[in-house]
């Protein structure tokens, strides 16, 4: 809470937030387990402008974001089904906007003080974006990789700026490549993490390890796997 000299209450009120607003939709209860074709996952990420600072960041607001996801679920959920992929946002709205409200009539300039004590009131959130971060993903099966792009493709119209929409080479939303999750897969070394999964390792005592978690070579070397 913050006052100042005069005791005026300096703090924003709360923030109504957009209605309805979801983090992820489609089918976001699946693991990357069960099914081996599940591993596309599309991504739209902001990119550079030549006339822009690399480290300067970018306002999303919070409706944008809604929009976009609006968009590219409604074309998902039409040409590939409600339960054929999941979509996250990922840029989170948690800068706060403020409107120094002034007033247009005639006469204001006697009803009102200018600049004076001009700490505006909140008018909305937005999400600071910087060059590279994600903003949208879809994970979803091979046959479905086409949709999801041209979902992105939608979404991308809902966003200042320029964005870049990339084909993710890991498996769904995990850290591993598709080849390597494959193979560790086989070994048994893949352990289900909801939608991720971790990759268990020759480390830790043997007394808290489940019998077939157990394993005489680690699986990567300085952060190579041993296998390629």
């Amino acid at each position: 809470m913050l006052t100042n000299k005069r005791g005026r209450n300096d703090a924003c009120s709360r923030i109504d937030d957009v209605q309805d607003r979801r983090d992820a939709t489609g089918r976001s209860r699946t693991n990357p387990i069960p099914s081996p074709s599940t591993a596309v996952v599309c991504r739209i990420l902001r990119s550079a402008s030549s006339n822009r600072e690399p480290k300067e960041l970018e306002n999303v607001s919070s409706e944008a974001l809604e929009a976009a996801r609006i968009a590219a679920n409604k074309y998902m959920v039409t040409n590939a089904g409600k339960d054929a992929f999941h979509l996250r946002v990922r840029a989170h709205p948690f800068h706060v906007l403020r409107i120094n409200k002034m007033l247009s009539c005639a006469g204001a300039d006697r009803l009102q003080t200018g600049m004076r004590g001009a700490f505006g009131k909140p008018l909305g959130t937005c999400a600071r974006v910087g060059i590279g971060q994600i903003l949208l993903s879809i994970r979803c099966k091979d046959s479905n990789g086409v949709n999801a792009q041209e979902a992105l493709r939608r979404a991308k119209f809902k966003f200042p700026g320029r964005q870049k929409i990339i084909v993710s080479r890991n498996w769904g939303f995990t850290k591993f490549p598709r080849d390597d999750y494959v193979q560790w897969k086989k070994e048994g070394r893949i352990k289900p993490c909801g939608i991720h999964a971790q990759l268990v390792d020759v480390k830790g005592p043997l007394t808290a390890r489940d019998p077939k978690h157990i394993f005489e070579q680690a699986a990567m070397d300085c952060k190579t796997p041993i296998h390629v």
